[in-house]
């Protein structure tokens, strides 16, 4: 036996499909079904995954039309736009082109002299390449202050905003606002967040527009 062997792990999956698979099932079990929209459940169920939280799921938002809105735009094509690399970095499951420009210089420099964040500047030197484009934030609440100000005073328009940032200080009231707006979402209310959870929900219409193929 080797010295990394252990009793409790005998009889369970070790490669991260079937990993993954038990995963969903236990969610699956856990979890009241029929209290989700079927349009919803994957996308909740992959933030449950990502957070081994089922209570995490209560927290969730979805808009009815963020689904098909998000496959439609990774299926066309359109970038996903992240606010830090973090996020970038867990979303495997997208061909598309993923962008985020926080570490830029210019963003930094741009950010210092308006004395805000690069969070918040990096989505305004990306306006250009929003509208239509899934916006994943799941770090700053300031990057998700921009996306609501560009659409209220510019229409630039998401195909869907996966907000999620996490934190004390403007997380929770960030959200509250994308729950208000007339934008097509995926967040959840409280300080509860982060990059992962954001990561989690584009990947689940990465892989829910990938069946329909």
């Amino acid at each position: 036996m080797s010295k990394w062997s252990h009793p409790l792990m005998e009889g369970l999956p070790v490669l991260g499909k079937d990993i993954e698979a038990l995963s969903m099932k236990i969610i699956n079990k856990a979890v009241k079904i029929e209290d989700y929209d079927p349009e919803s459940y994957p996308i909740v169920r992959r933030m449950i995954h990502a957070t081994a939280d089922i209570e995490f799921g209560d927290s969730v938002r979805v808009h009815k039309d963020a689904l098909e809105r998000g496959m439609k735009a990774i299926e066309n094509g359109k970038p996903i736009i992240c606010d830090v690399h973090m996020l970038m970095s867990g979303i495997t499951r997208a061909d598309n082109e993923k962008i985020c420009i926080i570490k830029d210089p210019q963003v930094i420099e741009n950010a210092k002299a308006a004395g805000t964040t690069r969070a918040y500047m990096s989505m305004e030197m990306l306006a250009d390449k929003i509208d239509g484009a899934i916006v994943a934030i799941g770090n700053a609440p300031t990057a998700l202050w921009k996306i609501l100000e560009l659409y209220e005073t510019r229409g630039i328009e998401p195909a869907v905003v996966v907000g999620t940032p996490v934190g004390f200080v403007g997380a929770a009231e960030s959200k509250q606002a994308l729950l208000e707006s007339d934008l097509c979402y995926i967040t959840n209310v409280g300080v509860r967040g982060g990059s992962p959870i954001a990561a989690s929900a584009v990947n689940a219409l990465v892989i829910e527009s990938k069946k329909r193929k």
